[in-house]
């Protein structure tokens, strides 16, 4: 049964909530257009301006534009199609709020100067490519001709951050920070010298996987944790193991040559630097965050020290 009832503006402004200004406003761009008018001229809207504008108001709450919402309710774009659309547009939109919102907050937290604020700002508007590019670099850098090795292209792998499409603003931030320790000619050579250890280490057994801080934590870490005076005798224990397990990974004797070297491994993994990278990676790319090795390492320093002449 057709409904014949016809609604003024002022009628419909009640029924709608939107204000008189408003649907006229509509109107007038022909997207809730009148129904007739009144003898006297006044506009009339039948029933159905009633739902056409509440979706009207619907639409624009959700950002689309008037030309849009017109197809729309002309029926020359689908509902669904619109919706989707926009949706990809809202997800693009927030990535570049979180962006923006992670680089103040860390020029707030860090007391930036313009000229680190806009580096930042650059490193958080790279491109996924672009990003991966920077990465790329850094770890060729770090570890040169090596990336072909299996070991080392899987150190390499565990230190390449992957930063998600959907990267919340604490991973963005973490990524800025990151991209920057990356650049740091100071970091990339500890790291270089790093891999260069490494390197020689596994030359005397290339089989053996275990990496010497590994190796250092397995010992040195109960005997940390037990409250043990690394200069003390109770100490000997965990430094025999610990050298016992470091001759057999170069092939060398204990010695003090061996000490020595050892010595010089912990302390370039010691940097400051290379635990704050490994747990930014760990915030880029959503890993569980592990405890800092910095006392393990300072407390094996200490006791190889304590034991190495000269």
């Amino acid at each position: 049964m057709n409904d014949d009832r016809r609604y003024s503006i002022g009628e419909l402004s009640r029924r709608t909530g939107l204000t008189v200004k408003a649907i006229r406003f509509y109107a007038d761009r022909g997207i809730v257009p009148p129904t007739d008018r009144s003898p006297a001229g006044y506009r009339r809207y039948a029933p159905a301006a009633v739902a056409r504008l509440e979706l009207v108001r619907t639409l624009r709450d959700l950002g689309l534009d008037l030309v849009t919402i017109r197809r729309v309710l002309d029926r020359e774009l689908s509902l669904a199609d619109v919706a989707t659309a926009h949706a990809e547009a809202l997800a693009v939109r927030i990535r570049a709020l979180r962006q923006q919102r992670a680089v103040l907050a860390a020029v707030a937290g860090r007391g930036s100067d313009p000229k680190e604020m806009e580096l930042m700002h650059r490193l958080a508007r790279l491109s996924g490519a672009e990003r991966r590019q920077l990465v790329e670099d850094f770890l060729d850098d770090v570890f040169a001709t090596r990336r072909t090795d299996p070991a080392f292209a899987g150190i390499a792998r565990s230190l390449t951050p992957e930063l998600p499409d959907d990267a919340s603003e604490a991973q963005v931030e973490a990524w800025v920070e990151l991209a920057e320790l990356c650049q740091d000619p100071g970091f990339r050579a500890g790291l270089r010298r790093l891999a260069e250890q490494h390197a020689a280490d596994r030359a005397g057994d290339p089989v053996v996987r275990r990496d010497a801080v590994a190796l250092v934590r397995a010992h040195a870490g109960p005997a940390l944790a037990g409250g043990v005076d690394p200069a003390s005798p109770g100490a000997d224990a965990a430094v025999a193991a610990i050298m016992s397990g470091y001759a057999r990974l170069c092939g060398r004797p204990d010695d003090v040559a061996l000490r020595r070297r050892l010595s010089a491994r912990l302390a370039a993994a010691n940097d400051p630097r290379r635990e704050r990278y490994e747990r930014l990676l760990s915030v880029v790319n959503g890993w569980p965050v592990s405890g800092s090795v910095a006392p393990v390492l300072d407390w094996a320093l200490r006791a190889l020290r304590a034991r190495t002449p000269g």
